[in-house]
């Protein structure tokens, strides 16, 4: 029970920082920055501060590179590099919204992976909470409203849902797991150079630029708002995740972090004056419940449902 408490701290903390990636990257892409370069001052700062970190307190654990390596590479290539690409492709079709709704059927993807390879139905009670969560999403994004559906861009978006439910199922892993801080940081590294190699290729556009940024009605170098996202979005979103996942197990957390869509908003009211409407306080609302329906369901350790994963990397 312990476990899972603290389980669901962690996820709550890692769908917090996500959520406040995108009204920090807002800020810079309003100073003239590309999504694409947000996203790899993210990443690349977060590799920055963890790195030496890692190299302090967990030098021991690097060994576990040595064994897997094939997780932390395909770690920072799916899961860091590919849905970050994925996403931003995404919306050069789409609509935000409907980008991110394609990209948040990860934890149904997640609950269907596991069906599969476990041959266990989900219980009901998950599929409730499932359809809650995914339900209030709806609503807080307001995908219907004018929503445009491109080919291609729904291709991106499905690409970002397989990119994002890896990322739960490889931090799920508990057989030969990599430490968090070590495959967090070695993920970081990984992303950063495919990122960077995508944006050198053409394949996304990198811009930037020196331009004051504003933040919460306070303009602050753009260096600084660089930092915030490396730290909150970079670091503490992939640690606490990889963390919180491997006590919840890779479906639970997946719906846990359904509640990023809610912190994205409210980080958007907090940060950029952006206004939330009783709808999307409704939507929060279902999400909050669908999540907690999930979490109900917790009376055992996640152990059962990863052992089919073993050869799975997320």
């Amino acid at each position: 029970m312990l476990s899972s408490r603290s389980g669901l701290a962690f996820a709550l903390i890692s769908a917090v920082s996500f959520g406040m990636s995108g009204p920090i990257a807002k800020g810079l892409t309003d100073a003239g920055w590309s999504p694409e370069s947000a996203v790899l001052a993210r990443i690349v700062g977060g590799a920055i501060l963890l790195v030496p970190i890692v190299l302090l307190v967990r030098r021991r654990a690097l060994a576990a590179i040595r064994r897997a390596p094939a997780v932390v590479v395909t770690y920072g290539v799916i899961a860091v590099a590919g849905a970050q690409v994925c996403y931003f492709n995404a919306i050069q079709h789409l609509s935000v919204g409907v980008a991110l709704m394609l990209e948040y059927l990860g934890p149904v993807l997640v609950i269907g992976w596991l069906w599969a390879t476990t041959r266990r139905r989900p219980h009901p009670t998950t599929l409730i909470g499932v359809a809650l969560a995914f339900g209030g999403a709806l609503v807080v994004l307001d995908v219907v409203e004018g929503a445009v559906l491109d080919p291609i861009g729904v291709a991106w978006g499905l690409g970002a849902a397989v990119c994002l439910a890896f990322y739960f199922v490889i931090s799920a892993r508990q057989d030969d797991a990599v430490d968090p801080l070590v495959l967090s940081a070695g993920g970081l590294v990984v992303g950063s150079v495919v990122v960077a190699a995508a944006g050198l290729t053409g394949l996304v556009p990198l811009r930037a630029s020196t331009t004051d940024v504003v933040l919460g009605g306070q303009v602050a170098p753009w260096w600084v708002a660089a930092a915030i996202l490396a730290a909150v979005s970079g670091v503490l979103a992939y640690v606490f995740g990889i963390a919180g996942t491997r006590r919840l197990g890779a479906s639970t957390a997946s719906v846990v972090a359904l509640l990023e869509v809610v912190c994205a908003v409210l980080s958007a009211w907090w940060l950029l004056g952006e206004t939330v409407t009783l709808t999307q306080i409704a939507g929060g609302a279902a999400i909050l419940a669908g999540a907690a329906v999930v979490q109900s369901r917790r009376s055992v350790p996640p152990a059962p449902e990863l052992v089919p994963v073993a050869s799975r990397m997320a």
